[in-house]
C-alpha cells in the first residue's frame, strides 16, 4: 500500500511538471503580464491588426470587421477580442490615453450595467497616438515572429516612443501572480524620462508628482507610502470621489468616483446602509448618469451637514477606495517586479535598442542606394560605351555580366544598369541621379555618428519625448491632496448625531428615545409594576453615559451603544447590560458630550466633594471606575452641574444653608471626601439637598451665608416644599 501511495504520488507531480507548468508559463508569458511596451499579448494583436488594415490615417471599420481581421493573430473568441478592444476605447473612458477612436456604445468603465454594444453596431480606428507605437516599425526596430499557424508575421514588442507602460493603467492576473500598474500622467512621464536620460542618479519623484486616472477623483497623497510604491513597485494609495453641494435643492452631486469602482457599487452599498439604519440623513439616492458624464444624486434631509455626511460615506462605501499596486512586468521572457525609476531604465534601455535598430537600417539602405549610385557614376563616363554593350550582348543573360566586366563594378551595380530604360540612357538623368551621391554620404556619416554615441542617441529620444508630452499632454484629471488635509474619520464621525432623552427608572432600567419618537408617541411609558422614573435626562447620540452606582463605581456607555427604544418598551436592563453585583443599583445618571462641569457629591456629614467631570473621562474606552466618589460618610445628594449655582443643605433639626458651590474648592481625586459645608449641632446631620426653584422662602437673604456653617433653623412661615397654592400651572 505504501508503495502504491508513493507511485501515487510521483504520478501527481509528473503530471503537475509536463501540464500545469507549460500552462503557468503559457499564462505568465501569453496572456496575463505586460511587456516593457505596456500592453499584453491581446492587445498588441489587436493593435497591429488595425494598423495592418489602414486605420491609423482611414476612416472608421465595423468593430465586427477588426474582430475577424484579429482572429488571424489571436486564436481566442470574439466575445473575448471584443472585450480587449473596448477597454482600449475612448468611450470606454478606461485609459488615459485611449488607443481606440471609437464611435458607438462601448460602456462605461466606472458601470457594470451599462453594456457595451454588439460589434456589428460600433465602428472603430486607430487614435493618433498610436502613431507613437508604430514609428519605424517597418525599419526592424523591433523582432517580428511568425503566428500561431504560421501564415504571417507579428511583432514581439511595439517600438513606443514613450513609456506607455506607466501611461495608461494594466491589471492582469496569472498563475501565481499577479500584476497591477496604475496610470501616471503623460507629461510627468515624459520629463521623469527626459531627466533620467540627462542623469541616471536623478529622483523621479520630483518630476512624476503622483498617479493619474482616466476616472479623475481625489488622491490622499502619503509622501512615505508612495515613495515605498516608487522604489519597490508595491504598496497602495487611497482614492476618493469627488462632489458638490447643491444649497437650493438641498442635495449632493457626486460627479466623478475611484478608479478601482463602480457607480452601482457605490448606490447599492448607500442603499444597505440606509435600510440598515446606520445612515438617516438621505431621502432618495437616484444615479442621474447621462450623456454628460457620471453623476450621483444624494437628496439630504433638513439640517444635514454635507461635509459629515461625506466623511462617513468614504468611510463606509467605495467613494474612499484602495488602489493596490503590483508593478509586475515582463522583461525579455522573465517576470518582475519594478519600482518606477527601473521600469523608466528598462523602457530607456528598450528604446535605444530600437533606436539603434532604426539607425542601422538606415545606414544600410542609405549604403545600398549609395553603392548603386557608384556603379551609375562609374558610366557617366562613357554612357556610349554602356549602350555599346548591351547593344552587342547576343544572350539576355550576359548583359549583367559584361557591364560588371566593362565598368569593372558588381553583380548589384551591373542589374541596376541594366534595369534603366533606354530613355533615361542620357547623361540628364545620370547625373541629377548621381548628384545625391555627397548627400547621402554626409547622411551616412552623421547617422553613423549617431549610431557610435550614446548622447546622440539619447538626445533622440528625448526630442520624441518632448514631442509627445507636447502634442498629447493633458493636465492631470486626479487632484492630489495632502494626507494633513484630510479630516481623520473616527468611529465618532460614523456615528450619526440626534437628540435623544433618557430615562432611569427605580428597578434599574434605562430607557434611550429619540425626541423625534418622542413627540410622534401617544402613549405613556411602559413600566414593570411598582416601577416608576426616577430620572431623566436630555443628551445625543454621540454623549457618554456616567451611571452611579451605590458601590461606588461609575459605569461608562456610549448612547449610541444603546438601541433606540419606544415609549410602550421596558429599556435595556442594567443588571444584565452593565453585569450588576446582586445588591447593586444605579443611583443617578449623567450624559456628557465634552466632559465639561463638575459632579457634587453631598454627604450626611455635611461634606460635599467638587470633583472636576475631568477626572471620569479617560483615554482608554474603559467601561467602568472603582472609587467613582468618597465610601467614607453616607450619600445625600449627587448632582452633575455645568455651572455653579446656589443649592439649600437642610440639616435633621431643619437647620438651613443656602450656599454657593462656587464657595466648595475642586478636587482632582475622586475618592475626595472634599470640604464642610454645613456644620452638625447637637448629633444633628445633614438630611437633605433642594434646588431654590423646590423651596418657598419668604426671605431668601435670611438662610444665606458662608460656608463652612451651621445653618439657620427655618421660619414658621417658610416651607421645604413649594405649597400648592404658589405653584403656577401652563
Amino acid at each position: 500500500m505504501e508503495m502504491q501511495s508513493n507511485l501515487t504520488h510521483l504520478n501527481v507531480i509528473e503530471t503537475l511538471e509536463k501540464n500545469y507548468m507549460p500552462y503557468s508559463m503559457s499564462v505568465i508569458i501569453s496572456r496575463a503580464l505586460p511587456e516593457i511596451d505596456g500592453l499584453k499579448p491581446s492587445h498588441r494583436k489587436l493593435l497591429f491588426t488595425m494598423f495592418k488594415m489602414g486605420l491609423l490615417k482611414g476612416t472608421r471599420t465595423k468593430s465586427a470587421n477588426i474582430v475577424g481581421q484579429t482572429m488571424k493573430l489571436n486564436p481566442h473568441g470574439d466575445g473575448a477580442i471584443y472585450e480587449t478592444m473596448v477597454r482600449l476605447t475612448r468611450g470606454n473612458e478606461a485609459l488615459l490615453h485611449p488607443l481606440i477612436d471609437s464611435k458607438g456604445n462601448f460602456g462605461k468603465n466606472y458601470s457594470k450595467e451599462m453594456a457595451y454594444a454588439a460589434p456589428r453596431y460600433t465602428e472603430a480606428k486607430l487614435e493618433s497616438i498610436c502613431e507613437e507605437f508604430f514609428k519605424d516599425i517597418n525599419k526592424n526596430t523591433v523582432d517580428f515572429a511568425p503566428n500561431y499557424d504560421n501564415t504571417m508575421q507579428e511583432p514581439k514588442l511595439l517600438p513606443t516612443t514613450f513609456p506607455n507602460i506607466l501611461v495608461n493603467p494594466n491589471m492582469g492576473i496569472a498563475v501565481g501572480m499577479a500584476s497591477s500598474i496604475c496610470s501616471f500622467n503623460l507629461k510627468e512621464v515624459c520629463q521623469a524620462t527626459i531627466e533620467f536620460l540627462k542623469n541616471s542618479e536623478v529622483d523621479v519623484t520630483q518630476y512624476l508628482k503622483a498617479p493619474d486616472f482616466s476616472s479623475g477623483g481625489q488622491l490622499i497623497l502619503n509622501k512615505a507610502e508612495l515613495s515605498s510604491i516608487y522604489k519597490t513597485g508595491k504598496g497602495s494609495f487611497y482614492l476618493r470621489g469627488k462632489y458638490r453641494y447643491d444649497k437650493k435643492i438641498n442635495c449632493i452631486e457626486i460627479y466623478e468616483v475611484p478608479y478601482t469602482t463602480t457607480t452601482e457599487a457605490i448606490i447599492e452599498k448607500i442603499i444597505e446602509l440606509v435600510k440598515a439604519g446606520k445612515i438617516k440623513d438621505i431621502s432618495d439616492i437616484r444615479d442621474e448618469t447621462d450623456k454628460d458624464g457620471l453623476k450621483i444624486t444624494i437628496d439630504l434631509k433638513r439640517n444635514v451637514d454635507p461635509e459629515q455626511l461625506m466623511n462617513r460615506l468614504y468611510k463606509l462605501t467605495t467613494l474612499q477606495d484602495a488602489f493596490s499596486c503590483n508593478f509586475n512586468i515582463l522583461i525579455n521572457g522573465y517576470p518582475r517586479v519594478l519600482g518606477v525609476k527601473e521600469i523608466i531604465k528598462e523602457w530607456t534601455s528598450f528604446r535605444i535598442d530600437c533606436i539603434k535598430r532604426q539607425l542601422a537600417y538606415d545606414i544600410n539602405q542609405k549604403n545600398q542606394r549609395l553603392h548603386l549610385l557608384k556603379g551609375l557614376e562609374k558610366i557617366l563616363l562613357d554612357i556610349d560605351k554602356a549602350v555599346q554593350i548591351v547593344k552587342e550582348t547576343k544572350n539576355d543573360k550576359e548583359v549583367v555580366p559584361n557591364l560588371m566586366k566593362g565598368f569593372e563594378i558588381d553583380e548589384v551595380q551591373a542589374e541596376f544598369i541594366a534595369d534603366i530604360k533606354l530613355r533615361n540612357f542620357n547623361q540628364e538623368y545620370i547625373l541629377n541621379k548621381t548628384k545625391d551621391i555627397k548627400a547621402l554620404e554626409k547622411e551616412i556619416k552623421g547617422l553613423e555618428a549617431t549610431l557610435k554615441s550614446e548622447d546622440k542617441i539619447n538626445n533622440v529620444i528625448i526630442k520624441e519625448l518632448e514631442e509627445v508630452a507636447e502634442k498629447y499632454g493633458n493636465p492631470r484629471k486626479t487632484e492630489v491632496i495632502e494626507e494633513q488635509q484630510i479630516e481623520v474619520i473616527t468611529e465618532e464621525l460614523l456615528i450619526e448625531d440626534y437628540n435623544v432623552k433618557l430615562f432611569l427608572t427605580n428597578e434599574n432600567y434605562l430607557k434611550k428615545i429619540s425626541i423625534a419618537s418622542l413627540r410622534s408617541s401617544s402613549n405613556g411609558h411602559k413600566l414593570k409594576d411598582n416601577d416608576f422614573i426616577c430620572q431623566e435626562i436630555e443628551g445625543t447620540n454621540k454623549s457618554d453615559i456616567l451611571l452611579f452606582s451605590n458601590k461606588h463605581v461609575v459605569y461608562k456607555i456610549k448612547c449610541y451603544e444603546l438601541e433606540d427604544k419606544k415609549t410602550s418598551s421596558l429599556g435595556d436592563y442594567l443588571n444584565n447590560l452593565l453585569s450588576l453585583a446582586d445588591d447593586e443599583k444605579i443611583i443617578y445618571m449623567t450624559a456628557t458630550d465634552n466632559y465639561s462641569g463638575h459632579m457634587l457629591f453631598i454627604y450626611r456629614n455635611g461634606k460635599c466633594a467638587k470633583i472636576t467631570m475631568e477626572s471620569y473621562q479617560t483615554k482608554t474606552n474603559r467601561k467602568q471606575l472603582a472609587n467613582a466618589y468618597s465610601d467614607e460618610a453616607e450619600l445625600v445628594h449627587i448632582e452633575h452641574i455645568k455651572e455653579d449655582k446656589e443649592l439649600v443643605a437642610i440639616s435633621s433639626i431643619n437647620k438651613v444653608l443656602i450656599f454657593k458651590t462656587s464657595q466648595v474648592s475642586v478636587k482632582t481625586t475622586r475618592s475626595s471626601i472634599g470640604v464642610q459645608v454645613l456644620k452638625a449641632k447637637k448629633g444633628s446631620a445633614l438630611a437633605s439637598i433642594k434646588e431654590l426653584e423646590e423651596v418657598f422662602f419668604a426671605d431668601f437673604d435670611y438662610y444665606r451665608g458662608n460656608i463652612p456653617a451651621i445653618g439657620t433653623f427655618l421660619k414658621k412661615d417658610d416651607y421645604l416644599e413649594k405649597p400648592l397654592e404658589n405653584l403656577s400651572f401652563i
